[in-house]
């Protein structure tokens, strides 16, 4: 189907909405109103029939052996390390551009980040650079390289197989932050199944989004989702008062995964429309400013339309006199910030910090409509003019 057609049924002349979450609960909420009720008859706020429910749907899109539903997208990156028994001098690969939760995982479980530099045409994480900060490591008698966590950045899954490569060289694992990309697909496999462990978020604007917090760890071994719901439960086993392991609280309520449920009943069509819209914008904006690009044999799950463009603040100033909503995912990488500024790499990370610059995020949800995008795109283009 043409992006056009795909669109065109939208609302075409209505305010724009960087994020629109009205549309979406227009057409759930009898349903919502209904499983809510459920929920209130059984009484079981927390572990109930929604929880096994979310899960079996979230490895029947997915294909993953298995689905652990969680609290948060952080609580999802958090407890994998748990499970794999990281901690102290153990060093945790990830790229300095990207949220602050992904340090603050590595940071929780005891680990110690270690800052990779991006791709600057994709976003994620730089395999070659990755090669290097391992080798850095490797130098160190304080630290023991011990795994890698890609994010999938704005919704276009990492390089996993250049990743892959260099992880297996040196004998580290991967667990993969998807926060952003649920929904997307690499060499014809969707998120979820690109790394042994995958890490994604329910926060409400994210593409599978719950209206509260909440995540997903998706495997590919049973086994570790078992060893997850353990964790999950503050490390108990079939006696939920006896704790076996160290755990935490990182239950999600069953609220959340109807939510969730119900939601996976219409993300094929709203998927195909974020495609539809992202088409629009490539055609509009192809060569005109850079776009964030993938291989051939990828597909973005399109979490956020993300490009870079000169005089940012200048531009962004002037879409937003043209009631165009925009936002900055993110204007300071993670080894600039406060918090983990100790652990900045000599000499940066060029790309990250270039990136933070230069990198603008547009309007992007299943409800746009082509005549939105292209007036997003008209003040765009007449910004970058001035």
């Amino acid at each position: 189907m043409a992006a056009a057609e795909t669109l065109t049924h939208l609302a075409e002349d209505a305010p724009i909405q960087f994020f629109d979450l009205k549309s979406q609960q227009a057409s759930l909420r009898s349903a919502l109103e209904a499983r809510w009720s459920t929920i209130l008859d059984h009484g079981r706020y927390i572990g109930g029939p929604e929880v096994d429910e979310c899960e079996h749907k979230l490895c029947e899109f997915t294909g993953a052996a298995d689905a652990v539903v969680v609290g948060s997208g952080t609580q999802a990156l958090v407890m994998p390390l748990i499970a794999l028994g990281y901690g102290h001098g153990d060093a945790v690969f990830i790229p300095g551009f990207t949220y602050n939760a992904t340090a603050n995982a590595v940071l929780l479980a005891g680990a110690t980040p270690v800052f990779v530099d991006i791709d600057p045409k994709t976003f994620n994480m730089d395999p070659a650079d990755l090669e290097r900060k391992i080798q850095r490591v490797k130098g160190n008698r304080n630290l023991r390289a011990r795994a890698v966590i890609p994010v999938d950045l704005y919704g276009l899954p990492a390089d996993y197989a250049g990743i892959q490569d260099v992880a297996d060289a040196h004998g580290l694992r991967i667990v993969s932050d998807a926060a952003q990309s649920f929904g997307g697909r690499q060499d014809g496999k969707w998120v979820g199944t690109l790394a042994e462990i995958t890490a994604t978020s329910f926060y409400p604007t994210k593409t599978l989004g719950g209206y509260g917090d909440g995540g997903a760890i998706l495997v590919r071994d049973k086994e570790v989702g078992d060893l997850l719901r353990s964790i999950r439960w503050h490390g108990t086993g079939d006696n939920r008062k006896e704790s076996i392991r160290v755990g935490i609280n990182g239950r999600c309520d069953s609220i959340q995964c109807a939510v969730v449920s119900e939601k996976l009943g219409i993300f094929e069509e709203e998927r195909k429309r974020r495609i539809a819209a992202a088409e629009v914008y490539n055609e509009r904006l192809s060569g005109k400013v850079e776009c964030q690009q993938g291989r051939s044999d990828e597909e973005s799950a399109f979490g956020l339309y993300t490009v870079r463009v000169p005089d940012r603040d200048a531009v962004r100033a002037s879409l937003q006199e043209s009631a165009i909503p925009t936002s900055i995912y993110y204007d300071t990488p993670l080894h600039q910030m406060p918090a983990f500024d100790q652990f900045a790499p000599p000499g940066g990370l060029p790309e990250c910090e270039k990136a933070s610059r230069e990198v603008l995020s547009l309007p992007m949800h299943p409800y746009l409509s082509e005549n939105q995008i292209h007036r997003v795109c008209d003040a765009l283009l007449k910004a970058l003019q001035r």
